[in-house]
């Protein structure tokens, strides 16, 4: 973006507020927010977005920005009562990211900037402590040159790691000062050596290059990596928050912690978080060193404690939400460094929202606005047989429910290759860090033996939806020798585990799962509101109730018989948007597909078609008796006739070695024929849908007289069949009129024979762009438009689904080309315009025409949104989605309704 001259850089936390997070990020709007209530924040200064975007867009920051931050480091210099960088009391700062949405340890930070040779000596007589003036330098020195200068930091870690064994002590708060000040030296080695340059001892210098490798810190991978994950837009930029040093690693007086205002894994109120005596803010969420429970700070320092408490309870009333905060206690002053709307996982979000309803927070249209699809198809997964034979090897902390068997694995690479190979993989680490993003998203779960539920693992595993185990201090971990051993036992890379991220038990060995309460409730097994229910289903419940009151879009499933019927019904299906009649003459009834493609005849045309039409009614009797009182979409037959014959290949050597030995079966040689008749380079493009129904005579009257037939039976017996037929593949509306005119009178002929008077409506699926092009000459023979985006995304794009995926999908996902797969989340710029163009011009020729898609984006939860927005009136989806499109059908309706009234 173009600089503006008189645009404005950098806000003082006195000047923004919550609502400013696209200019000042979560972080620096929050803190502005929590200096607005009075809390205790440490004077600081945000840097916006826009600078953060005019020094990516140009690679310069712009030109204002240095004289804005000299004159806000002035103000609060004058309010501190000290200088940056001033050698015998210095202020010290730290440099922190803040995007406009969570990223929890993708960008940098960088504490206690200001340091130098000279000031270290002023710090530690400011505070009588040389110890703490020295662990600041050190950890300025190594935080710099990992950050700043892109120096690895194992090299800090390894060194830090050889001055602890030396001194045989192993955690580092027992490295004195003497021990720090060596360090500190083996440290500016390192970066001396390795950045080719010294460390720099001018404190705006290092002000002024931490600001910039926080603004290039949007753009490495992992941060790439975890925007593409959740869908976060990668032009947003972050800000950059200057805050005033509030320091931890005092003494056991100060310390840092995170604290939850519920228990982000369950949702429950309580005293939930973390705290670290003598520690600065990353040693917290790094897991370097296990923190005690929150609940502990009463028995350290009951003062801090209950201020906390009440800060804790403000703040939740202010945003009327789980709230993550970030705290330091120096010298038995408390200090909020951050707060933010917490994540969660799935069961806490839907527990958090009706407890939040419960107590006048929200309304329940708010609550509904709290929860998704994703979190709700979450809840639908598995858990462990409790009943199951199991052998324990410990347990940790939950941080993040879920079930989760896979191999053990030890790092993030090994966690994607095994995975791209279609391992279940489970990563396994001491603790996790921001490189470690691509090695989570591959595992089924992760497990450490550090950190605690506000660790990076745990925090950033909730928001992907993965399971966690943390902390899990009695596994013994060890990473080059790619082993974890447990007392006796040894478990080797490869061998498999199971997590429970629900109790933090782990187990050697696969542990059997067992179907989700979610599941049995949705099936009728459990009910919401007995006095055994569980909490989390009645929460569930409640939640469901709201969405299916106020969803405008009807949500059908996508069944090919009745047991999938039956099942979708229970799931709240609301009809069957697509039926597939090509599953229906699979097993047994392929011989006589085969029989249809090698009549010669037409007599041995009519004979195959009579042997399916009785065995393709039974089908549809017992369809509408499953769905009776609801519409059944029956999509006539669509795949090519080649997929009901034998693969060519292996034909041609059946039949190639029965001529070799003289027996060639002349069954066989009329079906190799017909194979090589019927071959096409692409089939998807070629003989098949309406174009099929046309050249084969006599097979979509077949499947129409079998529909209304079974109609006008389950009619007869007092039941009410609402039966629709659907033609695949139409491109022009003639192939739909001649279609459309033999249906007609073979439906008449059934009334005339059976007395049954019969509603059947003539449809057709919208899947090629022609058709949706020319929608409003189509919808002068269509009763209804089925959109199927599968199908259209593969014509509008021109790629073929089952061999674009494994060729090079991966590659435009991590080159950003695509956000997400145009096959799971509709593509709203290309397939999208046209299905918003086709609806618009088929209701223009015929205003009451049905709408509705029956691809798979029917059940994705973005793509209900569009949907809606585009006036479709039902989704169609697969029976185990359908609770997922009834949910975001609702939100989407209140989303609207929302931004209507605004």
């Amino acid at each position: 973006m173009s600089e503006n001259k008189d645009q404005k850089f950098v806000y003082d936390f006195t000047e923004g507020n919550r609502d400013l997070k696209d200019l000042l990020g979560g972080k620096g709007a929050n803190l502005a927010e929590m200096t607005n209530l009075g809390l205790p924040v440490p004077p600081g200064f945000t840097i916006t977005t826009e600078a953060c975007k005019v020094y990516l867009e140009s690679g310069t920051a712009p030109a204002a920005l240095r004289d804005e931050v000299s004159a806000h480091l002035a103000a609060l210099e004058t309010k501190m009562g000290k200088k940056l960088g001033q050698s015998d009391d210095p202020l010290l700062v730290s440099v922190r990211s803040g995007a406009k949405f969570s990223m929890p340890g993708m960008m940098d930070t960088v504490l206690n900037i200001g340091l130098s040779d000279e000031s270290v000596t002023g710090l530690a007589a400011q505070a009588g402590n040389e110890r703490f003036a020295w662990d600041s330098y050190r950890r300025l020195v190594q935080m710099f040159g990992k950050t700043v200068l892109g120096i690895d930091g194992e090299l800090f870690e390894d060194a830090l790691d050889e001055a602890k064994a030396a001194k045989k002590v192993t955690v580092d708060t027992d490295l004195d000062a003497a021990d720090l000040k060596k360090l500190v030296k083996v440290f500016k080695k390192i970066v001396a050596k390795e950045a080719g340059r010294e460390f720099p001892q001018d404190a705006r210098e290092q002000l002024d290059l931490a600001v910039e490798a926080v603004f290039n810190s949007w753009n490495t991978d992992r941060a790439k990596l975890y925007r593409r994950q959740e869908r976060i837009p990668s032009d947003l930029g972050t800000a950059v928050n200057i805050c005033s040093m509030v320091f931890g690693n005092l003494g056991p007086d100060s310390g840092t912690g995170v604290a939850f205002t519920r228990d982000p894994a369950s949702g429950h109120a309580g005293v939930y978080g973390d705290y670290l005596q003598n520690a600065q803010g990353e040693d917290v969420v790094a897991g370097i060193r296990n923190t005690v429970p929150l609940a502990d700070l009463e028995a350290i320092d009951k003062a801090s404690y209950d201020q906390l408490m009440t800060i804790m309870t403000t703040l939740e009333n202010h945003y009327k939400d789980l709230c993550d905060i970030e705290f330091t206690i120096e010298r038995g002053q408390l200090w909020m460094l951050q707060t933010r709307v917490g994540k969660r996982t799935a069961g806490a979000a839907f527990r958090i929202a009706t407890q939040l309803v419960d107590q006048g927070l929200i309304d329940e249209a708010e609550a509904l606005q709290r929860v998704t699809g994703h979190q709700l198809a979450q809840l639908m997964f598995p858990r462990f047989d409790e009943g199951a034979k199991t052998e324990l090897l410990g347990r940790g902390i939950a941080a993040s429910p879920g079930a989760a068997v896979g191999k053990a694995v030890f790092d993030s690479y090994t966690a994607v290759k095994w995975s791209r190979s279609g391992e279940k993989v489970i990563l396994i680490r001491r603790e996790t860090n921001p490189d470690d993003l691509d090695g989570m998203i591959a595992s089924e779960g992760i497990l450490t033996s550090r950190g605690g539920k506000t660790s990076h693992a745990a925090v950033v595993a909730r928001g992907m939806g993965k399971t966690c185990v943390c902390g899990a201090e009695e596994l013994d971990v060890d990473t080059k020798r790619r082993r974890m051993t447990v007392g006796e036992t040894v478990i080797e890379e490869g061998d498999v585990v199971s997590i429970d991220g629900s109790t933090g038990k782990v187990y050697l060995g696969e542990v059997p799962v067992v179907p989700s309460p979610v599941v049995e409730y949705f099936e009728g097994r459990m009910h919401a509101g007995a006095d055994d229910a569980d909490e989390l289903v009645a929460a569930v419940h409640r939640i469901m109730a709201y969405a299916d009151r106020v969803r405008r879009l009807r949500v059908r499933a996508n069944a090919d018989n009745a047991e999938d019927a039956l099942r979708a019904r229970r799931f709240g299906a609301q009809g069957i948007g697509l039926c597939r009649t090509e599953h229906m003459f699979l097993g047994e009834r392929r011989e006589l597909v085969e029989r249809l493609i090698l009549a010669d005849t037409d007599e041995e045309r009519e004979e195959a078609l009579s042997a399916l039409l009785p065995l393709q009614k039974k089908d549809f009797v017992e369809l509408f008796e499953a769905m009776d009182g609801l519409p059944v979409t029956v999509r006539l037959l669509d795949p090519p006739l080649h997929e009901f014959l034998p693969d060519i290949t292996e034909l041609s050597v059946r039949v190639a070695l029965a001529e070799s030995r003289k027996d060639a079966n002349e069954n066989d040689l009329r079906l190799l024929q017909a194979v090589h008749k019927l071959h096409e380079q692409n089939p998807m493009l070629g003989l098949r849908g309406v174009r099929l129904g046309l050249v084969i005579p006599g097979l979509f009257k077949m499947q129409v007289r079998a529909i209304a037939e079974a109609a006008a039976e389950r009619k007869n017996a007092k039941g009410d069949p609402r039966a629709e037929i659907m033609v695949p593949l139409v491109g022009t509306v003639q192939e739909l009129e001649i279609v459309r005119e033999e249906a007609d009178q073979v439906i008449a002929d059934v009334e005339a024979a059976t007395g049954t008077s019969l509603k059947l409506t003539i449809g057709t699926m919208i899947e090629l762009p022609r058709a949706a092009l020319t929608a409003d000459q189509i919808a002068e023979a269509a009763q209804f438009f089925s959109f199927g985006t599968n199908d259209l995304t593969q014509t509008v794009w021109g790629f073929s689904r089952d061999d674009v995926e494994a060729s090079f999908f991966t590659a435009y996902l991590e080159k950003g080309i695509f956000g997400v797969s145009p096959f799971e989340t509709i593509d709203k710029d290309g397939v999208g315009s046209l299905v918003r163009h086709a609806a618009k011009l088929g209701r223009a020729t015929r205003p009451d025409l049905k709408l509705g898609v029956c691809g798979e984006h029917g059940g994705d939860p973005e793509s209900v949104h569009f949907f809606h927005e585009v006036g479709l009136d039902y989704v169609s989806c697969s029976p185990f989605r359908i609770p997922v499109a009834r949910l975001e059908a609702g939100r989407a309706a209140a989303e609207a309704k929302g931004s209507d009234s605004r």
